[in-house]
């Protein structure tokens, strides 16, 4: 079961990555739903810095998991970011770029549209 495809400009959500694969349904759209607890819902433009402060944090997103058939992030990837650590690296400056046609419209249940704004690449 899925929220409704809508992003946080009220449009029809648009895809943030086939390559890599992203999405907590991993369709490509940072699409949620009940079973999403950690609200993967913001498309971002990876940036080294974020990566970096990620690890730093315990999800390290760049070491490949070949095992979960994971190759591993890196910089200038589109990856679907859970809304609260989005907010995190925005309280502490480390925030990357966002693409708000693929930002799914529940990040606004934890981030205000004029903070997503300011990070807006699209």
């Amino acid at each position: 079961m899925r929220d409704p495809s809508l992003n946080v400009l009220g449009s029809a959500l648009e895809s943030c990555s086939s390559t890599p694969i992203t999405g907590f349904f991993r369709d490509g759209c940072c699409n949620t739903g009940p079973m999403d607890q950690g609200l993967h819902t913001v498309c971002a433009l990876l940036t080294a810095e974020f990566l970096a402060y990620s690890k730093y944090l315990g999800n390290d997103l760049s070491t490949p998991r070949p095992e979960y058939g994971f190759a591993g992030l890196k910089p200038g990837d589109q990856w679907c970011l859970c809304a609260g650590r989005f907010l995190q690296a925005h309280n502490e400056g480390v925030a990357p770029q966002i693409l708000l046609k693929s930002t799914h419209q529940r990040t606004l249940d934890v981030v205000a549209l004029q903070i997503l704004q300011t990070y807006a690449a699209d």
